[in-house]
C-alpha cells in the first residue's frame, strides 16, 4: 500500500504543482500589466520598477490561496484519467486497491492540501498583503471612501462612540478623524476632531485635536459647550488597524481570526455582521474544498477511455470545478442579500458538491 500511495501522491503533487505554477504565471502577468499603469502614474512620487516587482511578488500567496483548490481538481483529474487510459489504475485495482482504500488515500493527501490552503489564507497571504501595502502606501497616498468616509462604532461602558474617518493609508495612519460620544439615551456628549491619528495597540494617538464637549446644565440653564485644542491626545479603544481596513476595504484579505474578532466587535456594538459572518465561514470551509475536489476526481480513474476521450473528460471536470467556485461566490452574495444563515450559506456549496461526488463515486465505482 505504501508503494501505491507513493505512486498516486507523487503523480498528483507534480500535476497540481504544474497547474498551479501555470495559473500563477498567468495571474502574475496580469498583475504586471496593471502595475505598469500604476508605475507610470506614480513615477513622480518615486515609485520605481523594483517596487512594482516586489509588490507583485508579495501577491503570490494570495493567488496561490485562490488557485490551490482548482489546481488540485485539474491536476488530480488529469492524473486519474491518465492512469485509467494507460490501464495503470486497473493494474493497481488488480493488485488489491479497493475503492474505499483509494478514497481514504486521497483523503490523506487532501489533508495536506487543506493545511497548505489554510496556511496560505490565514498566515502567508495576510502577512504578504501587509508587506505589499507597506511598500506601496508611501507612494499611492491615502485610501478614501466616498464623501462621508467610513463609520465605525464602539461601546465603552455607558458611552457609545461613533467614529468617522476620511482617509487611511492601509497600515496605521489616518487623516480627518472625528469621534462622537453619546450616552445611553442617544444624547451627544462630545465631539473630538483630529487632523491625524495613528493606531497603536489598545489606543489611538490623536494629533491636532479639537475637543468639544457638552457640559451638564441645571434645569434653569441651557447646556454649555466647552472647546479645547490639544497638540496630541490618547484615545483608548479596541478598534484595530484590521477593523479600520475592513471598514474601508474588502474583508476577503483578512485572516479567519481577524474576521472573528471584527465580527464580535460588530455584534457587541449592535451592528450588522452578516457579511463578515458569511466571509468567516467561507474562510473556514474554503480549505476543505480541496477534499471535495479530490473526491470529485476519483471517479475518473474508473472510466474506460478510448483514444482522444481523455481531453473531453478532463475539460468536463474543469467545468465542474469552475461551477463550484462560481456557486460558492453566488451563494455568499445571495445569502447576504436574503439574510440567510451564514453557516449554511457558506457550507451549502461544499456539502452539495460532496454529495454529488460521493453519489458519482457510488454509481460509477461501487455499483458498476
Amino acid at each position: 500500500m505504501k508503494t501505491v500511495r507513493r505512486i498516486l501522491y507523487g503523480e498528483i503533487i507534480r500535476a497540481v504543482a504544474f497547474v498551479a505554477v501555470g495559473f500563477l504565471a498567468l495571474f502574475l502577468f496580469f498583475d504586471l500589466v496593471d502595475e505598469l499603469q500604476a508605475l507610470s502614474r506614480l513615477a513622480g512620487q518615486g515609485y520605481q520598477l523594483q517596487h512594482a516587482v516586489l509588490f507583485i511578488g508579495l501577491k503570490t500567496p494570495s493567488h496561490l490561496y485562490e488557485l490551490l483548490p482548482i489546481s488540485v481538481l485539474i491536476g488530480s483529474i488529469f492524473v486519474m484519467a491518465r492512469l485509467a487510459q494507460s490501464s495503470e489504475f486497473t493494474i493497481l485495482r488488480t493488485g488489491g486497491l479497493e475503492p474505499w482504500m483509494a478514497l481514504s488515500s486521497l483523503f490523506k493527501l487532501g489533508l495536506v492540501f487543506v493545511f497548505m490552503t489554510f496556511f496560505l489564507g490565514d498566515y502567508a497571504s495576510p502577512w504578504a498583503d501587509r508587506q505589499a501595502q507597506h511598500i506601496k502606501a508611501p507612494f499611492q497616498g491615502q485610501l478614501t471612501v466616498g464623501q462621508t468616509g467610513a463609520w465605525l462604532r464602539e461601546k465603552n461602558g455607558d458611552v457609545l462612540y461613533a467614529v468617522n474617518l476620511r482617509r487611511f493609508d492601509g497600515i496605521d495612519q489616518m487623516l480627518d478623524v472625528r469621534i462622537h460620544a453619546f450616552n445611553q439615551r442617544g444624547q451627544l456628549l462630545a465631539i473630538t476632531s483630529a487632523g491625524q491619528a495613528q493606531i497603536q495597540p489598545g489606543q489611538w494617538q490623536l494629533s491636532q485635536v479639537d475637543h468639544k464637549s457638552i457640559l451638564d446644565a441645571t434645569p434653569s440653564d441651557s447646556p454649555r459647550l466647552s472647546a479645547i485644542r490639544l497638540d496630541s491626545q490618547t484615545w483608548p479603544t479596541g478598534i484595530s488597524a484590521d477593523m479600520v481596513a475592513a471598514a474601508l476595504l474588502s474583508p476577503e484579505r483578512m485572516s479567519t481570526w481577524e474576521l472573528f474578532g471584527y465580527m464580535r466587535h460588530l455584534t457587541v456594538n449592535q451592528q450588522n455582521a452578516q457579511r463578515y459572518e458569511i466571509e468567516f465561514w467561507r474562510k473556514v470551509f474554503y480549505p476543505l474544498s480541496c477534499l471535495v475536489m479530490l473526491v470529485l476526481a476519483l471517479p475518473f480513474a474508473y472510466l474506460h477511455f478510448r483514444s482522444g476521450q481523455i481531453a473531453g473528460h478532463v475539460f468536463g471536470g474543469v467545468l465542474a470545478g469552475i461551477s463550484f467556485a462560481l456557486l460558492n461566490n453566488v451563494f455568499s452574495f445571495i445569502g447576504n442579500l436574503q439574510n440567510w444563515q451564514p453557516l449554511l450559506t457558506s457550507a451549502a456549496p461544499a456539502l452539495l458538491y460532496s454529495a454529488i461526488s460521493l453519489a458519482a463515486f457510488w454509481w460509477m465505482v461501487l455499483r458498476r
